[in-house]
């Protein structure tokens, strides 16, 4: 495959190039520019998995994709500028092939235009005095409205927009005020921040914020606005394809070799905003327990410094100022996810630190639940954050190096010389990792046979499948899944269901990311025209897995057998909500022997068993009172501009949460701290669930 990858590219060039051919020579910006571009198109269209041409179809997505990428809160353009570039809308495939980027630069100088024009019309807004007693409205999510029509209908979102902004810093003064009022000791109630954000007024923070991010996109050469365009064309094929700039990679070898760290967060942008995707296992944010995914982060203050907005910031820049020196600490003002659009801004202060691989372990405890027949069972917990492997040890014949199912292992035979009736697997936080693992994993609760199926672009899938004949639990087994389950947690999840070998539970799906990524330097290519130069690479989706019997989990997930409350189910979080992702699939089954053919008549009385405890459970109630709430509020379009009907939203979700919130936070300490009786909910009716399989799977009448 490689050879014919070099023989098509090296093809290209022979055809096409416009510059000669001479090794060590030094390559002009433009030639640099032409060679970035055709190389990139020809090797996304030809090693994507969904080996899509780049023909007009592609060139329409791409139109699209860029104007989404430079405006993807629809706050800039109007619909009269998209039409002056209409004509390119078809023709995108043919330029890029030709290596022209024409469209490219004109539309980033029409998107400069119009972000200077704002920043005019900024400065105006901010010498009036707004009122916010009407009861007017913003729609803060604007990514499936009409553009603007025409300056007029711009300019009156702008107000609205700048309107929006002026409120968050006025909220987070009265939550302030209130905190300071209530003698509260927390971070939000911290003299210094309050000191910091009182330094400037609403009016000079947003005024700061956007002459920085004016000289920003000023400041942005050729290859910056080329990488915008080509990440354009990346995203038309899949979420997880990807351009990244020279700049890019030069930065992230100076960050490894600086050792700098940060907060142990995944970041991106979306709405202007900074989103928080996904927390590291161990890392500082972890072990606080405050920081969750689906949170916007809307600025960044340093230990002593002002807060620097982030709003319309990209993930790039936003990352500089959140990492920093261990030990350090940064502020974060967050817009929490859980309490949807009409969030209060509430601060969060973490000690920069790098990830603590202890705290990114298996981890496994023993509770023994009561169950409702008054019989005690002994139930182990396995936490499982991520599927991690010590490649390098591994690679250098280190016979101990260090990996989650070695880990898990170890803990199986504690819990069975612990006699332990029932295991619990929480893969709740498991955003993936090892696939090797994940089947190694597998094989420790079944004897053998296949795992995973996996397909490349054009190819029969190859089926990896576990060997050893030996299985280290027999017993019943209990995983526990969530919306931000994904990967190869995925895998062993639905392994795990299609075997028949334990009782999946949570979320009504996992994640649904079912693709193999592979990254390739541009670099390496350039070795083929004689060529040496800063080219960047190219990330995308270049195979895809599939469960045993034949359904992928790309897009739809994995579907537990148990349902569980949860204040994630309202949020839009997995691969169906990502633009252009690749659809659900399916192959043929592979041939394997189900372990407990007892399971699926079971069910129907584990389900209703558990339905009758939630039902009763008072903390499950109000949690349940809070998911309403939350969809509720996510449903709404529109936020409320009048300053006491938002202040009122808030004090109301704070009568229905505070306390669940402050227990929420309590339990996220506890759980890292590994305190055995920490009050999870979720967790604990996991328990139960496996101590009711227990007794059904060892009762021939189950009271």
């Amino acid at each position: 495959m490689k050879k014919t990858l070099a023989f098509s590219l090296l093809a290209i060039f022979i055809a096409g190039a416009v510059v000669s051919i001479c090794t060590g020579a030094e390559v002009p910006e433009k030639d640099r520019l032409y060679i970035i571009t055709r190389l990139t198109g020809r090797l996304i269209s030809e090693q994507h998995y969904s080996q899509h041409p780049l023909d007009s179809k592609k060139s329409a997505m791409i139109f699209d994709e860029y104007f989404k990428q430079l405006d993807p809160n629809r706050m800039f353009f109007t619909e009269k500028d998209v039409q002056l570039f209409l004509s390119h809308r078809e023709t995108l495939d043919r330029e890029l092939n030709a290596g022209d980027t024409t469209f490219a630069f004109a539309v980033f100088d029409r998107f400069l235009k119009r972000f200077d024009e704002y920043c005019v019309f900024a400065e105006k807004e901010m010498k009036k005095k707004a009122d916010f007693s009407k009861d007017d409205t913003y729609s803060p999510d604007r990514r499936k409205m009409p553009r603007a029509a025409d300056d007029q209908e711009l300019h009156r979102l702008w107000q609205a927009r700048l309107k929006n902004d002026l409120l968050y810093y006025r909220l987070v003064k009265r939550a302030l005020d209130r905190d300071a009022a209530n003698g509260k000791s927390g971070q939000n109630a911290s003299a210094a921040i309050r000191a910091l954000w009182e330094k400037r007024t609403p009016e000079e923070k947003i005024l700061r914020r956007l002459r920085d991010l004016q000289n920003f996109y000023h400041q942005r050469d050729k290859i910056d606005i080329l990488s915008g365009f080509l990440g354009a064309l990346a995203a038309s094929y899949g979420p997880h394809t990807g351009y990244q700039a020279p700049k890019q990679d030069e930065d992230f070898n100076i960050d490894m070799t600086l050792s700098l760290t940060g907060i142990g967060a995944t970041l991106t942008s979306e709405d202007g905003y900074i989103r928080v995707v996904d927390i590291v296992p161990g890392g500082p944010a972890d072990r606080d327990g405050r920081l969750h995914a689906e949170d916007r982060i809307i600025a960044v203050a340093q230990e002593n410094g002002e807060p620097v907005d982030v709003i319309d910031m990209s993930v790039d820049n936003a990352v500089k100022l959140i990492r920093g020196k261990a030990g350090t600490k940064v502020t974060l003002t967050i817009l929490p996810g859980k309490k949807g659009r009409n969030a209060v801004p509430e601060n969060i202060t973490l000690v920069r630190d790098k990830v603590i691989l202890k705290d990114s372990e298996a981890q496994g405890q023993i509770r023994e639940v009561l169950h409702a027949n008054g019989q005690k069972i002994k139930v182990g917990v396995i936490e499982l954050p991520s599927f991690y492997m010590d490649f390098a040890a591994m690679f250098r014949g280190d016979a101990n190096f260090k990996s989650c199912s070695r880990d898990v292992k170890n803990i199986l035979e504690d819990f069975r010389k612990q006699g332990v009736q029932a295991v619990v697997m929480d893969l709740r936080r498991n955003t993936g990792g090892s696939l090797p693992e994940a089947i190694m994993l597998t094989g420790l609760f079944i004897k053998s046979g296949p795992v995973v199926q996996v397909r490349a672009a054009k190819q029969d899938p190859e089926v990896e499948e576990d060997e050893d004949g030996i299985i280290s639990w027999e017993g019943p087994l209990v995983v526990l899944t969530s919306k931000f389950s994904a990967s190869a947690a995925e895998i062993f999840a639905g392994a795990i269901k299609d075997y028949r070998r334990g009782i999946l539970a949570g979320d009504s799906r996992t994640y649904g990311k079912g693709t193999v990524l592979s990254v390739i330097p541009l670099e390496k290519m350039l070795g083929i025209i004689n060529r040496k130069f800063p080219a960047g690479s190219v990330r995308l989706e270049t195979a895809m897995f599939f469960r045993i019997n034949g359904e992928s989990v790309q897009q739809l997930g994995v579907t537990p057998d148990v349902i569980l409350p949860s204040l994630s189910e309202p949020l839009e979080v997995g691969e169906m909500f990502s633009s252009n992702h690749l659809p659900w699939d399916s192959i043929p089954a592979q041939s394997y022997r189900i372990f407990d053919p007892e399971m699926e008549a079971l069910l129907p009385r584990i389900r209703q068993n558990s339905e009758k405890r939630i039902a009763q459970d008072p903390e499950y109630r109000k949690l349940l009172q809070r998911q309403k709430r939350l969809q509720d509020q996510l449903a709404a379009k529109t936020v409320s501009l009048n300053e006491e009907k938002r202040w009122q939203e808030y004090l109301a979700d704070l009568k229905l949460g505070v306390s669940e919130e402050q227990k929420a936070e309590e339990l996220e300490k506890n759980t890292r701290n590994r305190k055995k009786n920490a009050a999870d909910p979720v967790l604990q009716e996991g328990a139960q669930i496996a101590a009711d399989y227990y007794l059904l799977k060892n009762s021939s009448t189950p009271k």
